[in-house]
């Protein structure tokens, strides 16, 4: 399952949803999708939607989902990486009045450039892409579990320094 995320700003975040909803159509994304729409005014015809749900439900979908595509807040793309999830982020931009300034770009780059795991997706076009970049890295991750890369990154760091192999 695919988990879309737009916020609770009150512009309209059409340009995601509408991509997320034509990528459906189209079969390119095959999971079922679960928009939160917020304030568009744009209706998905091919994807499972909401405009607003509580943090509870939010929580639930991220934990859920395989691909978590947010807009560029960052209490939203933090609580899907907290949840160890690499999420797709689109930021709201001023050009497409879907924000007042971009702060959302600005600050999603700059979370990017710091080796936090996320794709800032600023062109829409490149959604595609990233989705099935996600998609596949999932399905090559479906066996290796967080608790064992934390055991084999500990296991170097002790071994690192008591100087064994």
């Amino acid at each position: 399952m695919i988990f879309v995320t737009v916020g609770t700003h009150e512009q309209q975040f059409i340009r995601l949803i509408e991509a997320v909803d034509r990528l459906k159509e189209k079969d390119i994304i095959k999971d079922d999708v679960f928009i939160q729409t917020g304030y568009s005014d744009y209706i998905p015809r091919y994807c499972e939607y909401r405009n607003i749900i509580s943090f509870e439900e939010m929580s639930n979908y991220m934990k859920r989902a395989s691909i978590v595509i947010t807009h560029g807040g960052p209490a939203s793309f933090m609580q899907v990486i907290s949840f160890g999830k690499k999420p797709i982020v689109v930021p709201r931009q001023v050009m497409y009045e879907e924000h007042v300034n971009n702060h959302q770009l600005e600050f999603a780059r700059q979370v990017s450039t710091r080796g936090y795991e996320i794709d800032v997706i600023d062109d829409i076009e490149f959604l595609k892409d990233a989705i099935e970049n996600n998609v596949e890295q999932h399905v090559s991750n479906v066996s290796v579990s967080n608790n064992g890369k934390f055991n084999r990154q500990f296991s170097n760091i002790i071994n690192n320094l008591i100087g064994g192999k």
